[in-house]
């Protein structure tokens, strides 16, 4: 098994340094279904993947040097690798129109698959509107989502740290640099917290410096990976709004937060309201709406938990569940949820009483009471939560 593992990992790389346009090499993978069967396919099947003479060449030239710094990467405890071909890859990324041919993570790879909203907005935001990042992001994570940005100075950082504060709370970093370097370089200790309590993804090797033109393509998996996309303080001409513009062409929500008219930071988030993004001013006005994409982003999880492996047919992943877990299986009859079930009434009740009265932790009870919601089994309203009537 380590031997396959360790072909399909050379085969996978051997592709990855290939370079050029990555729809070609998604469809030799498609065709062959493994990295090793594409990279042994020969030039017929290469030239009818699409593959270009440089590619082409690239791939019977390979001896390995180029990945080394790579395999080395990938040797250190907690880093992965997930190509197109991988059952694993996430779900909601698929649905991209270019979406990455694979993904170096470090950290726990199946946050990529927890419900996340990105979060994104000016490098130099007022400190309103980095309040407004923090906070929001913090409610967001209290109900059990994930909050996912692109670890740059300002809102990025604002919304990284505010996931972080709540306990169990889970962030993801999507970077434009090779995974293990931060960008801005001030950033690098908030980079390993978040690999040690999210993840950190990028499609570019290990140690692949700042390059301007890789941070749209950044933008373009932080809006595929979530369920929607929040804007907070953003000019008129600024990275977050092609965020926002990637996500509604992947058919995601898109939020935004108002400002003062005379904040020039509020005008890009007052030109998407003006475009159709949802004005909002509170946390739970997002949740509501990412329920539909949710709900289907739990249906691929259920069938992931029983689909097998690449490697080994008939064997099924040991796939973990995040560390704030969203059970989507209908688990009302587990002895916690039958625990919160008897706890609620049918009026609002504080999430501080919910605790006192169940003995969970507020991180625990804010997952479970989101997967209630999205089964229609219960109400919030301002943060306070009932059983839903019938």
């Amino acid at each position: 098994m380590r031997e396959n593992c360790d072909s399909t990992l050379l085969a996978l790389l051997t592709l990855q340094a290939a370079g050029g346009a990555s729809a070609p090499r998604r469809m030799l993978l498609e065709a062959c279904g493994t990295p090793a069967n594409a990279i042994a396919a020969g030039r017929p099947a290469w030239r009818s993947a699409g593959l270009d003479d440089a590619q082409m060449r690239a791939l019977e030239d390979a001896d390995g040097t180029a990945s080394q710094h790579s395999r080395r990467w990938l040797d250190q405890p907690n880093h992965h690798l997930i190509g197109w071909h991988d059952p694993d890859y996430p779900p909601l990324l698929r649905r991209l129109s270019s979406p990455p041919l694979m993904l170096f993570v470090a950290g726990d790879p199946t946050v990529l698959w927890h419900p996340s909203i990105a979060v994104v907005g000016s490098r130099s935001p007022t400190a309103g509107g980095r309040d407004n990042a923090f906070g929001f992001a913090r409610a967001l994570t209290e109900s059990g989502l994930a909050v996912a940005s692109g670890l740059a100075a300002g809102i990025d950082t604002a919304a990284h740290h505010g996931a972080l504060a709540v306990q169990e709370g889970l962030t993801l970093a999507v970077l434009g640099t090779g995974p293990d370097i931060a960008y801005p370089r001030a950033n690098a200790g908030l980079l390993s917290r978040i690999a040690g309590r999210g993840a950190v993804i990028s499609e570019h090797a290990p140690g692949t410096a700042v390059r301007r033109e890789h941070f749209p393509r950044r933008n373009r998996i932080l809006a595929g990976l979530a369920l929607g996309t929040l804007v907070i303080e953003a000019t008129e001409r600024s990275g977050a709004l092609i965020t926002a513009r990637l996500a509604a062409d992947a058919g995601r929500e898109v939020f935004a937060v108002p400002g003062s008219i005379h904040n020039p930071m509020a005008r890009g988030c007052h030109r998407l309201i003006r475009d159709g993004a949802a004005l909002v001013e509170r946390a739970d006005e997002i949740i509501a709406a990412a329920w539909p994409v949710a709900a289907e982003l739990a249906a691929a999880l259920r069938g992931r938990l029983h689909a097998p492996t690449s490697e080994s047919a008939g064997e099924t992943l040991p796939l973990a569940l995040p560390a704030v877990p969203l059970n989507l299986n209908s688990p009302k009859h587990e002895p916690d949820y039958q625990r919160l079930w008897q706890a609620l009434g049918h009026d609002p009740t504080g999430m501080d009483q919910l605790v006192e009265r169940t003995r969970l932790t507020a991180a625990r009870l804010s997952s479970m009471l989101l997967v209630m919601e999205l089964e229609n089994r219960v109400a919030v309203e301002h943060g306070r939560y009932s059983r839903k009537s019938g």
